[in-house]
């Protein structure tokens, strides 16, 4: 490690709030975010909808030529690819890929609830029932890397939850003949997901929600969906955003962000690769460090001038530190970190305190939260057996992470006898009276006349 102080990262901005004391409103207010506008992206992706729509499979086909730059005679990928890319895969991400997966199912399927059933007396009950939802489009991407750990994170809760038709969708790459990239097949063979599309962006979202008709096409067209999760870029988020509401969504998913909150116990070696793991995804990840530690941010920005300088995308590393949504945040003491770490609501928080477990129970808004000094975000990423898809830009103030309960739906089922209506019969009347609903309690009168 190196804590010489002469040699700093000065792109990362310090915000001093040790003499602030800003109100909840304030302190959201001021926190660092990306500047986003989607104005433009929903323009260009209603136009997309709507051509998939009217057009269907020809719209695929056009927008993987514009986009992709690949000519499809189909977006569905024969299962030969799908065996294929699985025999040609590196044994060792076979391995990490297996061992990922096993992780993944062993957590989701301690998540499935139980069904919830309450007796009252005289024959009446209210059960809580979780019925799996039919179809799911899970959503892959392209880009600046290549996500088959997004493959896992999607399709495992799904599967536990009982879904009993997964498609996948990843965007066609040209080296690779017009198929997603081979490593996401592979990861689709290995979780026995048979049906895989080769389409990305708006158009794959657009596809899965409303379905396209391919007559007397023997590989079919796409049959809709009820729920499309997985991350993307502002366009596949847009999408979904749009088409929220004809079928459900898991997030609209931002740039990735980190926080870290740590003291001066905390290792500022461990603080800056974590913040670089982030950084590296794209220009506008954003990585925060809120410490009490002048000292342990002085020697988090050296680390982070050597480190960036040697990682492989050090210039995408470089612009996302140095921009609006990232910095170190000076606070007074742990306490006030905590705070600030609550209002932030980070998609990944991570601990690093001389009280790593006492502080972690105190936060309140995190998608996922890494205690202590060896368990960084990376490693949810790929095998903790946590789901990496988590709440951004401060949505887990009020959102999850995908977990099984997103491909789940509780349906209330009443059952009453006539006794047991004549217990509530008199106060259900009245209520109907009270909210000028008579027919209401007309509904319950006549049961009680046979």
């Amino acid at each position: 490690m190196n804590s010489n102080p002469e040699t700093t990262f000065s792109e990362l901005a310090t915000l001093d709030w040790r003499e602030q004391d800003f109100s909840y409103a304030q302190l959201k207010a001021h926190l660092p975010r990306p500047a986003v506008n989607s104005q433009t992206a929903a323009e260009a992706v209603g136009q997309i909808i709507d051509d998939v729509r009217a057009h269907g499979m020809q719209a695929l086909k056009d927008l993987a030529l514009r986009f992709d730059h690949v000519e499809l005679e189909h977006t569905r990928v024969a299962q030969a690819e799908l065996d294929r890319a699985l025999e040609e895969l590196d044994p060792q991400v076979r391995a990490a890929l297996e061992e990922s997966i096993a992780r993944a199912r062993e957590f989701a399927a301690a998540q499935v609830p139980s069904d919830a059933v309450v007796g009252y007396s005289n024959g009446g009950s209210v059960t809580q029932r979780w019925v799996p939802v039919r179809r799911v489009g899970l959503y892959a991407p392209g880009g600046l890397a290549v996500y088959p750990s997004s493959v896992i994170m999607n399709a495992v809760p799904a599967q536990a939850a009982g879904v009993a038709s997964l498609a996948l969708a990843s965007p066609p790459q040209k080296e690779f003949g017009g198929l997603p990239h081979p490593t996401i097949l592979a990861a689709a063979k290995l979780l026995g997901i048979t049906e895989v599309h080769a389409m990305g962006g708006a158009q794959a979202v657009a596809a899965f929600a409303y379905g396209v008709e391919a007559p007397g096409d023997p590989r079919g067209g796409i049959e809709p969906v009820d729920v499309v999760s997985g991350p993307g870029n502002v366009f596949v988020a847009t999408a979904k955003r749009l088409v929220k509401g004809v079928v459900g969504i898991d997030a609209e998913a931002g740039p990735t962000e980190i926080a870290i909150l740590a003291d001066s116990t905390a290792n500022p070696g461990f603080v800056a690769a974590d913040m670089i793991s982030q950084a590296e995804h794209d220009e506008n990840a954003a990585a925060v460090l809120v410490t009490d530690s002048s000292e342990l941010a002085a020697q988090v920005r050296a680390e982070l001038e050597v480190q960036v300088a040697a990682t492989k995308h050090s210039q995408r590393v470089r612009t996302a530190l140095g921009g609006s949504q990232s910095g170190i945040i000076l606070v007074r003491d742990v306490a006030q970190g905590i705070d600030v770490c609550n209002a932030y609501a980070a998609e990944h928080l991570e601990i690093m305190t001389a009280q790593s477990a006492q502080d972690a129970a105190r936060i309140t808004a995190a998608g996922a939260i890494f205690v202590g000094d060896f368990a960084p975000v990376s490693l949810g990423d790929y095998c903790a057996g946590s789901n990496h898809v988590l709440p951004t830009s401060g949505t887990a103030l009020h959102a999850s992470g995908l977990n099984v309960n997103t491909f789940l739906k509780a349906i209330q089922v009443i059952s009453y006898d006539k006794a047991a209506l004549g217990d509530v019969a008199a106060h259900v009347i009245n209520l109907a009276n009270a909210e000028d609903l008579p027919a209401h309690g007309d509904a319950v009168a006549i049961r009680k006349a046979i």
